[in-house]
């Protein structure tokens, strides 16, 4: 597996298909993995947070979640084979669970939207692929509780649907505590899946727009994110090209 830089944030250089072996065999071997993805803005964030920069590094995997990313790294000379989206991957990691059965749990989003995602889930597969689920609104005093249900469960796999940095920081102070074989954040996965939110089309999925869709459907709450955002992503990129360059002569 090897590892590039984009803005001094390492990603993998992994397929899907590759990803799913990495994880599918840590489960078999009940060996803890910590997993994330990045992008345009979790690149930007963790250049002013050391805490949630420090969470991205320590994971096991990390693959590209944006579109951006790969794009970035291919003008950087760094090309990543394809994206792996969070959703895509948890969708497949869902899937992989009911052919091998192992068990899940589901922590985030509110009480409906996390009790909607096991029923969904449940009916399109069993029962069986559920270790638990909770919601994600809790305070800081009640994490370790949190942790301890997790661990509790006897999940093979965990997802946290929780927003950056809360998720990364919530698992990467606890994984010693839930001992999961495999963890991961999901961003606003449950949302999409539950219906509550729509995902882009495929076409723009595919164009790097996905984040265009996001900002027709909630303008109020996504629009200053992804102006600003994606701006100062850019302008990062572009200052390690100036950089690359100047060594090259």
């Amino acid at each position: 597996m090897s590892r590039i830089n984009i803005c001094n944030i390492p990603v993998d250089s992994l397929t899907m298909a590759e990803t799913i072996e990495l994880i599918d065999k840590a489960i078999i071997e009940k060996r803890a993995i910590h997993h994330v993805v990045i992008n345009a803005a979790k690149v930007v964030n963790a250049q002013k947070d050391e805490a949630l920069k420090a969470s991205i590094v320590s994971c096991d995997i990390i693959n590209a979640d944006g579109q951006a990313i790969v794009w970035a790294s291919r003008f950087l000379n760094r090309a990543l084979p394809e994206r792996v989206a969070g959703i895509d991957l948890m969708e497949n990691l869902v899937k992989l669970a009911a052919e091998k059965k192992y068990r899940i749990f589901f922590l985030g989003a509110k009480e409906e939207v996390v009790k909607k995602v096991v029923q969904v889930y449940s009916e399109k597969y069993h029962t069986d692929i559920i270790a638990g689920y909770r919601n994600g609104y809790f305070s800081k005093d009640e994490e370790e509780t949190v942790a301890r249900q997790i661990a509790a469960s006897g999940a093979a796999i965990l997802f946290v649907a929780m927003s950056s940095p809360k998720k990364e920081i919530f698992l990467n102070t606890y994984k010693h505590l839930i001992q999961t074989p495999f963890i991961m954040g999901v961003g606003g996965s449950f949302d999409v899946v539950s219906g509550l939110v729509k995902r882009a089309p495929l076409w723009m999925q595919k164009s790097g727009l996905e984040w265009f869709y996001r900002v027709i459907q909630e303008p109020g709450r996504m629009w200053k994110r992804y102006l600003f955002g994606n701006s100062e992503f850019i302008w990062l990129v572009i200052k390690e090209k100036a950089k690359q360059i100047r060594k090259t002569k």
